[in-house]
């Protein structure tokens, strides 16, 4: 029988191959320099990535030179100083605790009604119910009426086109032909800046989490008598770590692990390392410390603000699941995802 480790593994083999690969190779040294390609492993060098290190938020390669080429100035991640805080600011005003109370029943009402087939015998693919989650809350938190499935499927779609343009090769010519078209395509449902940041964000990340934490739990039965409790879901976001690496450009020197860092260098923060997700497995009774946890969702300046969002949504997630302690009947990771994710993921109740 296959762990939940083993399964959550082979999303990474059949998804991203080659980025598992290289984090494979490379984690026995905390930081480790190929040319100008400065991997971050070491928890330490990680905070100081992004604390003492200057970023240059527009650099190609990066979540900002993405969003920013292809959604148009003003997506949060472009931004430098006083506008960079004061968007941030208003973001988290709106994802804070209130924004998260007004938000929650609109997800908790849809995942009552799509996992309604789990208590008469039959079968839920939770993929396209966190597609669903995910588009109804981005449509919500923007203010957009609009399809919600239709807004999940762009957003992805952006997500999964830009990440291909990144990558070299021949056909990086029209990976960034499609990356331009499926910007478009979502630039038209909410327009571009920062609605389109968060809509990729929000919906790539949640499409990524929500259906490995719930295999993980499937696989690991005893998870589910924590379900509802904040520690699951600190405990399942650190070890899936939706966003396993954050791409980078250093803007200004410094050192990271006693080694050099260069402007202009493209530094790859391993978050799943950062946090253990590699050697600690999930334990609600015994969780990892706040702080070791936070670190998937980035730290200081350039944490992710839709955290509390994130934690609250896989909560309620995990507990609508726990009444049925399902397992997997079927699962198939996703080739083209942006993140490492499952592209359906059924399950039955127990």
């Amino acid at each position: 029988m296959i762990s939940s480790r083993g399964h959550d593994r082979w999303v990474y083999l059949r998804s991203h191959p080659v980025m598992f690969a290289l984090l494979a190779a490379t984690r026995r040294w905390p930081v480790l320099r190929i040319g100008r390609t400065v991997l971050v492993h070491d928890r330490e060098a990680y905070l100081a990535a992004l604390t003492r290190i200057p970023l240059d938020r527009t650099a190609a390669g990066t979540t900002g030179g993405a969003v920013d080429r292809l959604a148009g100035a003003g997506g949060l991640f472009d931004q430098h100083g006083a506008e960079h805080r004061r968007a941030r600011r208003d973001v988290a005003e709106q994802l804070g605790a209130a924004g998260v109370e007004r938000l929650r029943p609109v997800w908790i009402k849809l995942i009552d009604e799509r996992l309604t087939p789990l208590g008469t015998g039959g079968t839920v693919d939770l993929v396209p119910l966190a597609a669903e989650i995910a588009g109804t809350t981005a449509a919500a938190l923007l203010d957009l009426e609009v399809d919600p499935v239709a807004l999940a499927a762009a957003a992805q779609d952006v997500g999964a086109t830009a990440a291909r343009a990144h990558l070299p090769g021949i056909g990086r010519r029209r990976a960034e032909r499609d990356a331009e078209q499926a910007a478009e395509r979502l630039i038209a449902l909410v327009g571009g800046g920062l609605a389109a940041t968060l809509a990729v964000a929000a919906v790539n990340t949640t499409v990524a989490a929500l259906p490995r934490a719930a295999a993980w739990a499937c696989g690991d039965r005893a998870l589910w008598a924590y379900a509802g409790e904040a520690a699951l879901a600190d405990e399942l976001l650190r070890v899936t770590a939706p966003t396993p690496l954050l791409p980078r450009v250093a803007a200004g020197g410094g050192e990271l692990g006693g080694c050099p860092v260069h402007a202009g260098d493209r530094m790859l923060l391993i978050a799943r390392h950062a946090a253990d997700a590699h050697r600690r497995d999930p334990d609600p009774a015994d969780p990892a410390p706040a702080r070791t946890a936070q670190l998937v969702f980035g730290v200081g300046p350039h944490a992710c603000p839709g955290a509390r969002l994130a934690r609250q949504q896989l909560s309620d997630f995990m507990a609508a699941l726990a009444p049925h302690e399902p397992a997997v009947v079927r699962a198939r990771a996703d080739r083209r995802s942006a993140l490492p994710s499952w592209r359906s993921l059924i399950v039955r109740a127990a």
